[in-house]
C-alpha cells in the first residue's frame, strides 16, 4: 500500500474519482445528465467540471473565452504579482498567447514526428536494456519499478540534458508535487527545491551548452533564466509521469483483457491503434490545467460568468458515447480517433509524439519478451488516486 493510500486526505472532486480503470459512476452520471456542475477542487477553488466530449473540446480550443493564465489561482494568492509571474514563467500550461506562442515556437521543432524518429533507435535500446535487466534479475519483477518508470525517465533525461544519476531525487519531487493529498505548504516547499535544482542545471547549460534540448535553448538565447527553469521543470515532470503511468496501468489493463493483450503482442499492425485506445480508455491525466472564463458564456446549459474557473474531466469526455460506440469497452482494434487524452487545441501536449513512440515501442517489446507475463498471485492494485496523473504504485509480475 502506498503512503498516500493511508494518509488522511480530502474528498476527491468528481473528475478525479475512479473505479479501477473506469471513471467513477458519479462522473458518468454527470456527463449523461447535462455534463457540467460546480465542484471544489484540490487547488482550493470552486470550478465548473465539464465532462462531455463536445464541451471539453470547445473549452480546450476556445482560447479567446477560456484562459490558461494561472496568476489568479488561490495557491498563488499570497505572492506578489512579480513573484507569481516568475513562478509561472516558461510553463506552457499556464500561458496564453502571445507568450505561449513564443515559447512553444522554440520547442516545437524538437518534438516533431521526424525528430522523434531520429530518437527511435535509442529508445529501442533503452527498452531492450531494461527488459534484459528484468530477465536477468529473475522473477518476480515489478513492472512499475523495473520498466514503466525508468524507461521514460532515462529518455527524457537524455533528451533534456538532466543527469540520470539524479533520477531518484527528481522522481521523488515529481511524485510529491503531483500528490493532491499533501498540504499546499509541503507541495510549495518541494516546488522550491525543484526550482533550485533546475536553476543549477540551467546555469550549467548556459555556461557550457551541450547538444541536448536545454543546451539548444541556452544557445538560442531567446529565453530568460526563469523561462528556461519553467520549461525544463515542466518537460522533466510531464516527460516521464504520463508515459510511465500509461505503461504501468496499460500493462495491467492488457493483463486483465487477455484477448486484447494477444492482439498487441502478436499483431504489429495493432500497435498504433492500441496505444490510442489505451490512452483514451485509461485517460491517466484527470483534467490538465484549469481555465479561467474571460467573458460570460453558455456551456452545457449553464451560464458561466467572467472570472469563473473551468476544469475539463478528460476521463468523462473520453468515455462519452458521443465520441464513439460502446466507449466503456477496451478495443485496441479501433484506434480511438478524436480522444482528448493529450488535450486539444493550442495546448495539445507538446510531447505527444515522444510519448506515443515510447509506448509503441515499449508495450509490444514487454509482451513479446515475456509471452507468459501475468500478475503475481494475490496481487491487489494500489492506485495513485490522489495524484494529478493516475496510475499504479506497483505491478508485481511473473512470466
Amino acid at each position: 500500500m502506498s503512503e498516500t493510500a493511508v494518509r488522511p486526505a480530502p474528498e476527491l472532486p468528481v473528475h478525479m474519482r475512479r473505479n479501477g480503470f473506469d471513471p467513477h459512476p458519479a462522473l458518468t452520471e454527470l456527463r449523461d445528465s447535462g455534463g457540467i456542475r460546480r465542484e471544489r477542487t484540490p487547488m482550493g477553488l470552486d470550478a465548473w467540471v465539464v465532462s462531455r466530449h463536445e464541451d471539453v473540446r470547445r473549452v480546450l480550443s476556445d482560447t479567446s473565452t477560456f484562459s490558461n493564465n494561472s496568476e489568479d489561482l488561490p495557491t498563488l494568492a499570497d505572492m506578489a504579482p512579480e513573484e507569481r509571474r516568475k513562478r509561472l514563467s516558461g510553463n506552457l500550461l499556464a500561458l496564453d498567447p502571445p507568450d505561449h506562442t513564443r515559447v512553444r515556437r522554440l520547442l516545437t521543432p524538437e518534438f516533431t514526428i521526424r525528430r522523434m524518429r531520429r530518437l527511435e533507435p535509442r529508445i529501442k535500446q533503452i527498452v531492450d536494456d531494461h527488459l534484459d535487466a528484468m530477465e536477468q534479475a529473475g522473477q518476480p519483477a515489478d513492472v512499475v519499478r523495473d520498466f514503466a518508470l525508468p524507461v521514460p525517465s532515462l529518455v527524457i533525461s537524455e533528451l533534456l540534458g538532466v543527469p540520470y544519476e539524479d533520477r531518484a531525487d527528481f522522481q521523488r519531487r515529481s511524485n510529491l508535487l503531483l500528490d493532491m493529498s499533501l498540504p499546499m505548504a509541503e507541495r510549495r516547499r518541494v516546488g522550491e527545491e525543484s526550482r533550485t535544482y533546475m536553476a543549477r542545471l540551467v546555469a550549467g547549460a548556459k555556461a557550457d551548452p551541450g547538444e541536448d534540448l536545454l543546451g539548444m535553448l541556452a544557445r538560442e538565447d531567446e529565453l530568460d533564466d526563469d523561462e528556461l527553469i519553467g520549461i525544463a521543470s515542466l518537460l522533466l515532470i510531464a516527460g516521464h509521469e504520463t508515459t510511465s503511468n500509461m505503461l504501468g496501468l496499460g500493462t495491467l489493463a492488457l493483463l486483465r483483457h487477455p484477448e486484447q493483450l494477444a492482439l498487441v503482442r502478436d499483431d504489429e499492425t495493432m500497435t498504433e491503434r492500441a496505444v490510442e485506445e489505451l490512452m483514451r480508455w485509461l485517460s491517466v491525466v484527470h483534467s490538465g490545467s484549469g481555465r479561467k472564463v474571460l467573458r460570460e458564456v453558455e456551456l452545457g446549459g449553464q451560464v458561466l460568468a467572467e472570472g469563473d474557473w473551468v476544469v475539463c474531466a478528460l476521463p468523462g469526455a473520453n468515455r462519452d458515447p458521443g465520441l464513439l460506440e460502446d466507449p466503456e469497452r477496451l478495443d485496441v482494434r479501433r484506434g480511438s480517433p478524436g480522444h482528448v487524452a493529450f488535450g486539444h487545441g493550442l495546448h495539445h501536449c507538446l510531447g505527444a509524439p515522444l510519448a506515443r513512440m515510447e509506448m509503441r515501442i515499449a508495450f509490444p517489446a514487454l509482451l513479446r519478451r515475456f509471452p507468459g507475463l501475468r500478475e503475481v498471485e494475490g496481487y491487489e492494485p494500489s492506485f495513485r488516486s490522489y495524484h494529478v496523473v493516475y496510475g499504479l504504485s506497483e505491478l508485481p509480475v511473473r512470466w
